[in-house]
């Protein structure tokens, strides 16, 4: 059987697979039966994480584990070198084997991995995390040399591929769906007109944006809302596809495009807005940040932090913080008060915008798995695996609750200008002076013909976008 070697992987993953990968490839295990300890070992796996209704196998095709309640998929460990890495490793040793074949799901996967997530919520945070001498994984440092590495590992995968599956503008972060049938790209325009909003620009204003991804947030301010943008980032290829835009739709005097850290930003600004960037800081670094915030907002100014976090403090998934994204931990309201409290930072507003990501995750899958071919001649099948099990992964962490992403609007203490009501964020909503439009219509749960997991339409009516541009999307973050 062919066997193809890499020396180097672009997500560091182990460069071995053979074209049967994924397809019950023999790797010789089969001709062993498991033994006690091979079927101790899966059901100990399972008690880790918290029992879920998943079923456990072996390469001997039967369950070693089995809930007592009504199973909803199967995963099977095709080798008994799979199933040692995930005792040695849990989530380092599952991804890793799931990306080479040697671990399979049966059913869908964002719904097993929901109910393997569920399973682990309800045993503890540090379920299914602890390595067998029960270490703790923990990100690497954020520092000014080890972001630019941690960047680079992930963003400056090129600028071909993140299009092949991201919405036409090129955004990476959460979309806000509206509307129920809003497509991704309408999705994405309305975040950005939602996260303007709350941040109340007004023309002629001076804004700052730490990472701004592909640029498209900072165009959508400086044209919908007529302000000058400041935006940092220091990965190359964004940067480089960010001012290219600028210069092609005539934006380059309203947008300046600085390949920096954030922890240089100087200057004075209206609004301060970070979309997506906070997780890759570090917890370390939050007072940092916050100081940053605290000497470029004028004192009548608004900041508006947007982030994947966490109900509660919880160490970080090993597999992602090695092979996709380096450094990176989704904070906790609380840890996130390292941001303002050491500034005196006015909290405004707090909003938890999970179900979207869900969503907004879904749709990326599905446009990843339109390209999967592509993706496939770019890099190779363990490449494809390993980001199908990213973007399901994260879109199960989001589905069962164990991710959250918070949108946290601040001022400084001083400042009497801010708003008194919530109304600016909605306007559509005040105009028609209905409670339940001015709420959000009731979240529908409904369960979906595809996934055991229940779904969540969003709310019938919610908000509108811009006047100019809210039917097309102008987004990134």
């Amino acid at each position: 059987m062919a066997v193809r070697r890499q020396r180097t992987h672009p997500l560091g993953l182990p460069g071995v697979f053979s074209p049967g990968i994924g397809k019950g490839r023999s790797t010789g295990d089969e001709r062993v039966r498991p033994s006690g300890l091979d079927r101790w070992l899966v059901r100990r796996i399972a008690a880790k994480s918290g029992d879920p209704d998943v079923a456990f196998a072996l390469w001997d095709g039967e369950d070693a584990y089995r809930p007592p309640v009504e199973c909803h998929g199967r995963i099977i460990f095709r080798d008994r070198g799979a199933l040692l890495s995930v005792v040695l490793s849990p989530e380092l040793g599952f991804g890793d084997a799931f990306s080479s074949g040697r671990i399979e799901v049966e059913g869908d996967l964002v719904d097993v991995l929901a109910r393997c997530y569920r399973g682990m919520d309800r045993a503890g945070t540090a379920a299914g995390k602890r390595s067998v001498l029960g270490r703790l994984p923990k990100p690497r440092p954020n520092s000014t040399a080890g972001s630019r590495r941690h960047i680079q590992h992930h963003y400056d995968l090129g600028n071909d591929f993140y299009r092949l599956w991201l919405d036409e503008e090129m955004v990476y972060t959460c979309a806000y769906y509206d509307t129920p049938d809003a497509t991704l790209e309408q999705a994405q325009c309305a975040k950005f007109d939602h996260v303007c909003r709350k941040l109340m620009l007004r023309p002629g204003q001076q804004v700052i944006e730490a990472g701004c991804g592909w640029g498209t947030l900072a165009l959508h301010m400086a044209r919908e809302y007529g302000v000058k943008v400041r935006a940092f980032n220091i990965s190359q290829e964004q940067i480089a596809y960010a001012r290219e835009r600028a210069a092609r739709d005539g934006m380059d005097g309203m947008v300046e495009f600085v390949q920096d850290d954030y922890r240089n930003i100087e200057g004075a600004c209206d609004a301060f807005v970070s979309v997506g960037m906070l997780e890759h800081v570090g917890v370390r670094n939050y007072e940092a940040l916050g100081g940053v915030i605290a000497r470029t907002l004028k004192p009548e100014g608004l900041a508006l932090i947007h982030s994947v976090g966490r109900n509660r403090p919880t160490p970080v998934n090993a597999w992602l913080e090695q092979r996709i994204f380096p450094g990176s931990h989704p904070p906790s309201l609380r840890e996130m008060m390292a941001i303002f409290e050491p500034y005196n930072f006015s909290l405004i507003d707090v909003e938890n915008l999970r179900l979207h990501y869900a969503r907004t995750l879904d749709e990326w899958l599905a446009r990843f798995d339109r390209a999967v071919d592509t993706v496939r001649t770019m890099y190779d099948e363990v490449f494809v695996r390993a980001w199908r099990l990213y973007l399901a992964g994260c879109s199960a962490a989001f589905y069962a609750n164990s991710l959250q992403l918070f949108q946290v609007v601040c001022a400084p203490a001083a400042n009497n200008g801010v708003p008194w009501t919530r109304a600016h964020v909605y306007p559509a909503s005040a105009a028609t002076g209905s409670p339940a439009a001015a709420t959000g219509a009731p979240a529908v749960a409904y369960p979906s013909a595809e996934r055991g997991h229940a779904r969540v339409d969003p709310p019938a009516v919610v908000g509108t976008g811009s006047g100019a541009g809210s039917d097309s999307a102008s987004a990134d973050g």
